[in-house]
């Protein structure tokens, strides 16, 4: 794929839906490996390392969340982006709630037309047509959802996303899912994981951010993004959101 114009949209052919089903219910998560088509993938991943504007969104204990766009991002001096990692480390640290990591709101930015040639434009309405939704309803057996939020993802060194369970007071939230398209070589000294804790603290499952795979889990679960090394080469690229009911 060569030029947006033939950029389309793909799932993997040959996945096994029924089966995918009888994995998901064990659990109420999946790790789905090679989602899309690899031209799929591969077209979207390159939009996120090279095309992408990112800003930063961070949330330190009750204090948030925040979101900047890429301009207000560029414009923050050392010392105030250095303040904004200390304070949400320190949150953590007390044991609070906290996050940081670069984003690109994919909704926000296509309702407001920020860039109306820019492919996740197109990727937003991809996910919220009826072969993708029909994955997630198929999977998972939540035969309610129709609609799907989304926000691109990259978390880099010192990035992070502490324990939650993603229940929401405005939003019907059921189902969870992200879209991994970094680099295949992610190795698990970098960090990054998707991992789902028990009612003791206890990972029971970690899904490295595997090229091409497509994490989906019942909302509410206890997970959380573990901390990206210092010394991660490239970032956790990915497409994150939650289908929605009515």
């Amino acid at each position: 794929m060569n030029s947006d114009q033939n950029a389309g949209f793909q799932l993997n052919a040959d996945l096994d839906l029924a089966d995918l089903a009888k994995q998901f219910k064990a659990q109420g998560r999946i790790q789905i490996r090679n989602a899309l088509n690899i031209d799929t993938a591969e077209y979207y991943r390159s939009v996120l390392q090279t095309r992408t504007n990112w800003g930063l969104a961070w949330q330190i204990g009750a204090e948030g969340p925040q979101a900047l766009r890429f301009a207000e991002t560029q414009a923050l001096s050392d010392s105030q982006r250095q303040m904004i990692y200390d304070k949400a480390g320190e949150a953590v640290g007390n044991g609070e709630y906290g996050f940081i990591y670069e984003q690109y709101a994919m909704l926000t930015a296509y309702l407001e037309q920020w860039d109306p040639a820019h492919p996740l434009n197109r990727l937003l309405e991809h996910l919220n047509d009826q072969p993708f939704l029909n994955l997630i309803r198929q999977v998972t057996g939540v035969e309610t959802v129709i609609k799907a939020e989304a926000q691109a993802t990259c978390f880099g060194p010192n990035h992070f996303l502490t324990e939650h369970d993603d229940l929401h007071s405005r939003d019907p939230r059921r189902v969870a899912y992200v879209l991994n398209l970094t680099v295949p070589a992610w190795k698990s000294e970098w960090g990054g994981f998707l991992n789902f804790f028990d009612e003791y603290g206890n990972i029971e499952a970690g899904f490295r951010p595997l090229f091409n795979s497509l994490n989906l889990f019942l909302v509410p679960q206890r997970h959380s993004v573990s901390y990206v090394a210092p010394f991660a080469p490239v970032g956790r690229y990915a497409i994150t959101g939650w289908a929605l009911d009515p």
